[in-house]
């Protein structure tokens, strides 16, 4: 239930504030590609694991005995509905993350996310280009693909003659966006001396390497709990003082930038506090939020599910977007 509430909020703010740009289509693309994800998840679990087969046997496929080596794996026998089931929980974890990810491409701005990176972080401009136009791009060129396919009556295309003009040309485009950006002097740097820049960098380092320790402990209990948000908390600090200071380096100006009001302040808190929510409450071992086992059905965790229907705040509160298209950099 919780992953489905997910898939429904993130959909719901993606229809109230996507735009008309070619990558704002890019969420059911994701969603496709999700229940791809969980039906490939369940075939293997089903076929191939030997592992929570539990007792309910649905049905029976016929087996091909192994070699020892193979210890583990198994081809065909019985098929269960617990195995089916831990499957199916597992691939819809993966496709609710590729369905955020999606909605993520869906309402941001490349563009205008690079305008706000902070300026210590100007060698990764370029990267981040490539990274973040690639899933947009990739779903305009699938659409343009297939439109000029129709267009030459050819109604049904097999994957080999589509994946790889779309694959390319996707590439090729963001490629050509980092290119042109750093032709025009993205990430210009002032002189700065050697040992600032190197204690710069390296607190940049030490505060994300603490943020993704305090981040897996929070996550996974490897740590007690006030050792784990300790190390998210230094992290962040330490992150957050060095970008500070690497700005200095940036001598770039800004040309029109973004605001940042109340309706920026209210979309940060309520992602926040959605995800501040589930993590205390992994934490705690609120009840429902892990199962006791496939075929029994978990109480509802209220407290989750508040903090997630506070992630529709956005759909409300975030800035109304321009009708102006952005067009795709040729």
């Amino acid at each position: 239930m919780l992953l489905v509430l997910i898939l429904v909020v993130a959909g719901f703010v993606v229809a109230a504030r996507r735009g008309d740009a070619p990558w704002a289509n890019s969420y059911i693309a994701f969603l496709k590609l999700g229940l791809v994800v969980i039906a490939i998840r369940v075939v293997l679990q089903a076929v191939l694991s030997t592992r929570s087969q539990g007792n309910l046997v649905l049905f029976t496929l016929p087996e091909i005995p192994l070699p020892d080596w193979a210890n583990g794996v198994k081809l065909g026998g019985e098929v269960t509905a617990e195995a089916v089931l831990t499957a199916l929980y597992d691939g819809g974890q993966l496709a609710v993350m590729l369905c955020c990810i999606g909605a993520a491409n869906a309402l941001a701005s490349p563009r205008r996310l690079l305008k706000s990176l902070p300026g210590a972080l100007y060698e990764m401009g370029v990267a981040c280009v490539v990274a973040l136009t690639f899933a947009p791009q990739l779903v305009t060129d699938a659409r343009r693909t297939r439109a000029a396919r129709r267009l030459r009556g050819r109604t049904r295309g097999s994957f080999r003659t589509t994946a790889m003009p779309v694959l390319e040309g996707a590439l090729d485009r963001s490629v050509e966006l980092a290119a042109a950006m750093d032709s025009r002097g993205y990430g210009r740097t002032a002189h700065v001396p050697r040992r600032q820049r190197r204690i710069t960098g390296g607190s940049v380092l030490l505060g994300l390497l603490g943020i993704a320790l305090g981040v897996y402990s929070l996550l996974t209990d490897a740590m007690a709990f006030p050792v784990a948000a300790g190390a998210l908390v230094v992290g962040l600090l330490l992150a957050v003082g060095a970008m500070a200071v690497g700005h200095q380096r940036v001598t770039r100006s800004r040309y029109r930038p973004d605001p940042w009001a109340l309706p920026e302040w209210l979309v940060t808190a309520s992602g926040a506090v959605a995800a501040g929510v589930m993590v205390i409450s992994a934490a705690r071992g609120v009840e429902g939020l892990v199962l006791a086992g496939p075929l029994m059905v978990p109480p509802v965790p209220w407290v989750p599910v508040l903090g997630l229907l506070v992630g529709l705040v956005p759909a409300i509160a975030a800035p109304p977007l321009t009708r102006r298209r952005e067009l795709v950099p040729a």
